[in-house]
């Protein structure tokens, strides 16, 4: 049985090592929410939630998700008698609509603490069959074609297995000819509109289809479903759903409706590990690779997603860079690698996620923190 006794929040900032760059704008610092959970027969964990500083990939913002957690979620599970991680997804969208990245900070946790309890490593108790997933990059949008084509030669020479370029109009198909060109038909490359375009701009999206890609990234509007399976129909290129997918009944509706025929599975995005294994496991049922996307999570994050990467229908390469690709210092011990294969192995010598928080380099860069229960 878990007793959540408290959890402390806590918001860090964490400069990038260079600027990340997307069709909605530039971050150079991340504010990161960060919870600190303790039980009350002495286990603790950390979760991250990955809501941004603005609700410009959901609706969701570190902000709002820090009155959500404090006010609305929070308080349906600290102090109560926990069973199993499987029933706080339900607990937590009793009356509560949407908060999905607030949802998942405090569900995913659960789970952490479970598998600590039960003495396993957090992806064996998700079902997890890999000890070392694949693992691509995604690049921002590049100043000319020239430096991105560097960035994405240095990446795969590192090792990664798949190259995400952001892509928005303008710095589109003129940028990925280019990257083509210069690195051959073998190199695996994708691209991530993170929305930017509509069915108006279907020349430019079909022109893409030239350049033999992985995918296509949620071309179009964050929270569409129908306009993709139009434009889908008129690609050979697979479209990738990845804001549209935000519980198994999109997943479902996207497979029905043919609007992509590849998910990228966040579990901030979907609320948490429970609806993220559901759409693993249908998406499985009907042969539809998925792949576990990145937030610009801290090491924590990344804990979290490695563990879910290493189900067995996540086929694609992830966005699970190591720290190093993001930060100058994280703030877990050990921090996450990569092997020159483009692989991060996943944690399975110890109960639970497998890294260590470095509380001292947390305490450095916490702006504020506030302890919720006793």
């Amino acid at each position: 049985m878990i007793v959540i006794k408290n959890i402390v929040l806590r918001e860090i900032h964490m400069p990038l090592r260079e600027p990340f760059k997307i069709s909605s704008g530039v971050e150079t610092m991340r504010r990161i929410l960060l919870l600190h959970f303790k039980t009350s027969d002495g286990f603790e964990t950390w979760s991250e939630c990955v809501a941004g500083a603005l609700p410009n990939y959901s609706s969701e913002a570190i902000d709002t998700a820090r009155i959500a957690i404090k006010e609305w979620l929070a308080p349906k599970i600290v102090g109560e008698k926990i069973a199993d991680p499987v029933v706080v997804h339900s607990l937590l969208e009793q009356d509560i609509r949407g908060h999905n990245m607030a949802k998942a900070a405090l569900e995913m946790a659960v789970w952490e603490l479970a598998a600590q309890m039960r003495g396993l490593p957090l992806a064996t108790v998700l079902g997890g069959s890999r000890s070392a997933i694949a693992t691509g990059i995604s690049l921002g949008i590049q100043q000319s074609p020239e430096k991105l084509i560097e960035k994405v030669a240095g990446a795969l020479a590192q090792g990664y297995r798949k190259a995400k370029i952001k892509i928005k109009p303008g710095m589109d198909v003129d940028f990925v000819r280019a990257v083509r060109a210069a690195l051959g038909d073998d190199a695996p490359l994708m691209v991530d509109a993170n929305n930017a375009y509509t069915l108006g701009d279907i020349d430019i999206l079909q022109a893409l289809d030239d350049f033999n890609l992985m995918m296509i990234e949620q071309p179009l509007a964050w929270d569409d479903i129908y306009e993709h399976s139009v434009l889908q129909h008129q690609l050979r290129t697979p479209i990738c759903l990845d804001e549209s997918i935000t519980n198994v009944a999109k997943a479902k509706e996207m497979f029905v409706s043919g609007s992509g025929k590849i998910v990228n599975i966040k579990p901030g995005r979907v609320g948490g590990f429970s609806q993220a294994l559901e759409i693993h496991d249908f998406c499985e049922q009907a042969d539809i690779p998925v792949w576990c996307g990145g937030m610009l999570e801290s090491g924590v994050g990344r804990a979290y997603n490695v563990a879910l990467a290493s189900l067995p229908n996540f086929s694609l390469p992830g966005d699970v860079s190591p720290s190093a690709r993001y930060w100058e210092q994280d703030i877990v011990t050990p921090e996450w690698t990569m092997d020159e294969n483009g692989m991060v192995n996943v944690p399975l010598a110890e109960p639970g996620m497998g890294v260590k928080v470095d509380v001292d380099r947390v305490e450095d860069l916490t702006v504020w923190s506030e302890v919720l229960g006793e």
